[in-house]
């Protein structure tokens, strides 16, 4: 599937090239925080062209690792909160699921004494996971049932996912209601106990045995500047930069990499990204999120090759920009609350204005 920029209109400002190449961004995307940030992106994008008539195309690599099968069903969070997002579907209180849901098929399931109780599918968002899982039993990949899903809501960007490869994010945690240390689906991690018990190791499943999904190294390699949104650092960004020959295509990419902080004041924003941080024993600030990533042409703080150029902070943590210059990335304060549109605009400007400054050094 390709992309669906926002053709140039025919009153483009004068001395604008409708014929010139579209700029190309790519983003690596997890759910809630990536599909906000993607919403400002293509507002922002929208607004330059009305005003200069340069064409964006931007494509998305989602996270599939918080993937997981229920009641005989493919249900993909992340892939779904950006569709659902920029198709202008999503449940904007809840910021996942579809809008005006009913949940007659989840209360139906419960009175037949079908679990688990602490996760329901919309009677909305399950024609979506009927769909995907009617088509991967025909033999369809991932890649283009996300496609095909698509042509439906019309995102304005092509979304890829990461893999086609069935990759799952499990944590160790200690069990609650036994007191034993065992492994569970990340989902039940986070909806079932709210990444509120204690845990002790995040293990992707699959992912060292995964291989890019169609299209995704493409992307990088051809994209002008590349974009890590305030997705979670550790299962979304983080599992996305473990599929094999994701970071090394993000090392070598001649775009500059430019990514957005999710820590603001040595917390999240929203997620569990401060709990998995300690996890995997990475510092909870703004350039400790940074040092986990690594500046491109030395190694991130557990030794791998460095993704990152530039790196944006909240006004709050203006004392993170010294450290993080004196290690070589390009890093600024600038406001990173995604409070409505506008505000996310000028944050996706601003990484992209940080992104220039990168190519002009």
């Amino acid at each position: 599937m390709s992309s669906t920029p926002v053709t140039p209109r025919p009153d483009a400002s004068p001395g604008t090239d409708p014929g010139a190449a579209p700029r190309r961004l790519t983003v690596l995307s997890g759910g809630v925080g990536g599909a906000r940030f993607l919403q400002g992106l293509l507002h922002l994008a929208r607004r330059e062209q009305d005003a200069t008539g340069t064409v964006t195309e931007v494509t998305v690599v989602a996270n599939t690792a918080d993937d997981w099968w229920l009641h005989g069903l493919k249900v993909c969070p992340d892939l779904d909160t950006v569709m659902y997002t920029l198709g202008d579907g999503i449940d904007v209180e809840r910021g996942w699921g579809r809008r005006e849901e009913t949940w007659n098929a989840r209360d139906e399931l419960a009175a037949y004494g079908v679990g688990p109780a602490w996760f329901g599918l919309g009677d909305r968002d399950l024609a979506t996971h009927l769909v995907r899982t009617q088509m991967l039993d025909a033999g369809y990949p991932l890649s283009a049932v996300t496609a095909a899903l698509c042509r439906r809501w019309q995102p304005g960007v092509e979304l890829l996912p990461m893999t086609d490869d069935r990759v799952e994010t499990h944590v160790v945690i200690d069990d609650p209601d036994t007191g034993e240390r065992r492994a569970v689906h990340f989902q039940e991690y986070w909806v079932r106990h709210h990444a509120e018990v204690p845990a002790h190791a995040v293990v992707p499943i699959g992912l060292e045995d995964s291989s890019p999904g169609p299209g995704v190294l493409a992307a990088i390699a051809g994209a002008d500047v590349v974009l890590v949104p305030p997705s979670n650092p550790v299962v979304s960004v983080g599992t996305i930069l473990g599929v094999p020959g994701l970071r090394e295509a993000l090392a070598s990419t001649p775009a500059p990499v430019v990514g957005v902080s999710g820590i603001i004041g040595e917390d999240h924003v929203r997620g569990m990204a401060r709990q998995l941080l300690g996890v995997v024993g990475v510092e909870v600030s703004a350039a400790g999120v940074a040092e986990h990533y690594g500046r491109r042409g030395a190694t991130a703080s557990d030794g791998a090759a460095g993704v990152l150029d530039g790196w944006l902070v909240d006004t709050v943590d203006e004392k993170a920009v010294e450290r993080l210059r004196a290690s070589g990335f390009a890093c600024r304060a600038v406001p990173l609350w995604m409070d409505d549109l506008d505000t996310t605009a000028a944050l996706a400007a601003a990484a992209l204005d940080l992104a220039a400054e990168v190519g002009r050094r």
